[in-house]
């Protein structure tokens, strides 16, 4: 059984859609957002946040709204904040099981 297409984000899509969620971004305002929001934790290198951007796109969930030279900018779909939502869902749910066992 194939998983469906971005059924669970990683957590650097997490933090991208997450970067979206207020204002329309270009890819270096989200890479120093998601560092700043995580304290470091989350970088994402040129190469990992133009993969996820290029597959953001393909699945509709974000589109560009400006370029200017090679800075895009873009905004979040609302398929895009519906994916954020289920996966804050999916999430809640995880850590409510977690509770449960007594972590």
């Amino acid at each position: 059984m194939g998983r469906k297409t971005l059924e669970l984000l990683t957590e650097s899509m997490f933090y991208v859609l997450m970067s979206l969620l207020r204002e329309d971004r270009c890819g270096t305002e989200m890479a120093d957002w998601v560092q700043g929001r995580t304290g470091g934790r989350v970088r994402l290198g040129p190469g990992t946040l133009y993969t996820i951007l290029a597959k953001f796109q393909e699945e509709n969930l974000i589109r560009e709204t400006a370029v200017d030279g090679r800075r895009r900018t873009y905004t979040l779909t609302e398929e895009g904040r519906r994916r954020y939502l289920e996966e804050v869902a999916r999430l809640r749910a995880c850590l409510s099981d977690a509770e449960e066992e007594g972590q």
